[in-house]
């Protein structure tokens, strides 16, 4: 039973070195159900913060483009305001993975 418990918490902690590949390998190659429940958890809370880089970056992309005007007398402001918000925005989204990944390594491990 330890070790069911050990590659459950394992699997949420390489979100710092092994985010993706460690839970899916912890998938395939136990057998225990509830092993595999937390390796698939933690594959999803692993893959949370790219799929918000991708739409941040996406966001700005399209407000560079959009922001990007020939009038001389607009400023950027808007574009640095717009930039600083995602960016602060994804690394708040990736704080609270990574504590919510070590709150359940913790919670699985007792």
């Amino acid at each position: 039973m330890e070790n069911q418990k050990i590659l459950s918490a394992f699997s949420y902690l390489s979100i710092f070195f092994a985010p993706f590949i460690v839970p899916l390998v912890v998938y395939f190659v136990s057998k225990d159900s509830e092993v595999k429940r937390h390796s698939i958890r933690a594959l999803i809370s692993h893959l949370i913060p790219v799929a918000f880089g991708i739409v941040f970056f996406i966001l700005f992309v399209f407000s560079t483009i959009s922001f990007n005007t020939t009038d001389p007398f607009s400023n950027g402001n808007s574009l640095i305001i717009v930039w600083l918000v995602t960016f602060v925005i994804y690394l708040l989204v990736s704080l609270g993975i990574i504590i919510w990944n070590i709150i359940q390594a913790v919670r699985v491990v007792r």
